[in-house]
């Protein structure tokens, strides 16, 4: 994990496992089984809370999703703190389809966005959140809070309604109509 965090991982590893064991964080295991029907392999996806869960002749985990339902700035949301996959599972439309599932797991419960934190350095997470799933860097990102103090991670959304939108996305389009009108702002 110290690539993605660089110098931080030291302290962002305390972070990190106390966020994989609190009470209100939220799994998807993907395990790897044997189809006893071909030679090939195939996934099963087991949603599982915090507590421990066995499945009888499951495989290898070969990934999983972490998330929380929070608020952010007074607009529920699904959070997701982590997503990892095995190298050898990358690039097959899994790590795609965990991440349309979470969304949709967020509209199912009525939340306004999915957020989540990227690391600068995760060129190729950065590319499948923007490129591939059409994540914006948010309004709440240090990047666009406050340009002048870098920091090595952005916070992306999706947003799924109107207020989350206002609230969540960049507005930077509006005030520069807003600066065209010669409005003041």
């Amino acid at each position: 994990m110290e690539g993605p965090y660089g110098s931080e991982w030291p302290e962002e590893e305390k972070v990190k496992r106390r966020e994989m064991v609190a009470p209100e964080a939220h799994y998807v295991f993907v395990y790897e089984v044997a189809n006893s029907n071909a030679d090939e392999m195939t996934m099963m996806l087991t949603a599982a809370e915090t507590s421990t869960c066995c499945l009888e002749d499951s495989g290898p985990l070969v990934g999983f999703v972490q998330y929380r339902f929070v608020l952010e700035e007074e607009i529920p949301v699904l959070y997701v703190y982590e997503l990892q996959l095995e190298p050898r599972v990358q690039g097959k439309g899994l790590g795609k389809f965990l991440m349309q599932l979470v969304e949709l797991m967020a509209q199912k419960n009525c939340m306004g966005a999915v957020i989540l934190t990227v690391q600068k350095a995760n060129v190729l997470a950065m590319n499948f959140y923007i490129s591939k799933l059409r994540y914006i860097i948010s309004a709440m990102s240090p990047s666009k809070v406050n340009p002048m103090m870098e920091k090595s991670y952005e916070i992306l959304c999706k947003t799924f309604n109107d207020e989350a939108k206002t609230i969540l996305e960049d507005r930077e389009d509006e005030l520069v109509q807003l600066d065209k009108d010669g409005s003041s702002y």
